[in-house]
């Protein structure tokens, strides 16, 4: 299932731990350079969605509004280049888009590999993955430390191992995510007589990558959805798994560059939401 909408940096809607964005909109004009600077540095992992060895900042790997997918038309947009897009909109349904997966899957016919999103039903650490995705190819996968009412950064891992490949990005995410609390840590030491709001900024943001690193360098059970590859018969065994939420294929996907992926968070049931709402 794949979906149309324009694509933006990924994520087009960032992550903004704390809230930290609503508070900046509320600052004075004079305020705006120096928490900006913070901004693009915890969300510098956006451009890098579409490398697959990075670890991307996403809220949907360059993406916005996606309508879920029907059987029908191909599911590329010739005004963005062929661009292919699979997942869930903020905003759409994720039972339907569930069920959606499920009716294309079963359709599938042949030995030819399929890409798919596979999306899972928790957060899964890295060696959890090893037997949920056996049997198929993996070139990435999803993940974001899911702490309580925290809008954390949606990361895409290179991880054609698994879990090898999982572990070594989580590492490098941790280090990472160390080094944006030290940034966030500088500016609040030199922030001596800055407005509340400013200072709340830079507070909150070393605290959320300070959690998220150390979730990161734990090897922590944040992983929720991987792209693959495999023959229908393979990718319907992955479906069959209890860790396994819905496999989504991209039957026209020709290239993992020219893709948008968008999967549905484990704790969402109804509804497509903002990471952390």
């Amino acid at each position: 299932m794949n979906v149309k909408t324009p694509c933006v940096t990924p994520a087009g809607s960032l992550c903004d731990p704390g809230g930290a964005m609503k508070r900046l909109q509320q600052l004075d004009q004079r305020l705006l350079p120096p928490v900006g600077d913070v901004l693009a540095r915890i969300f510098r992992g956006a451009v890098r969605l579409r490398v697959f060895t990075a670890v991307v900042g996403v809220l949907a790997v360059t993406a916005t509004l996606l309508a879920v997918h029907r059987p029908g038309p191909p599911r590329s947009d010739p005004s963005l280049g062929d661009v292919v897009r699979a997942g869930v909109p903020q905003g759409g349904s994720i039972p339907a888009y569930v069920q959606a997966g499920r009716d294309e899957l079963a359709g599938l016919t042949g030995d030819a590999p399929v890409y798919a999103l596979v999306s899972f039903t928790a957060y899964l650490a890295p060696d959890r993955l090893t037997p949920v995705l056996a049997d198929v190819s993996v070139s990435s996968v999803f993940a974001r430390v899911p702490l309580p009412k925290t809008q954390t950064e949606l990361v895409r891992l290179g991880a054609f191992r698994v879990p090898d490949d999982v572990i070594a990005a989580m590492d490098d995410t941790a280090r990472r995510k160390s080094d944006d609390a030290q940034h966030y840590r500088d500016l609040l030491a030199r922030a001596d007589g800055a407005p509340s709001e400013q200072r709340d900024v830079y507070l909150s943001g070393a605290i959320v990558a300070d959690q998220e690193a150390t979730a990161y360098r734990e090897h922590c059970s944040c992983v929720y959805a991987a792209v693959v590859s495999a023959a229908p018969a393979a990718l319907r065994a992955v479906a069959a798994r209890p860790e396994t939420r819905v496999v989504d294929p991209i039957t026209d996907l020709q290239r993992l560059d020219r893709a948008v992926f968008l999967p549905p968070l484990p704790e969402q049931a109804t509804v497509a939401a903002p990471v952390g709402s």
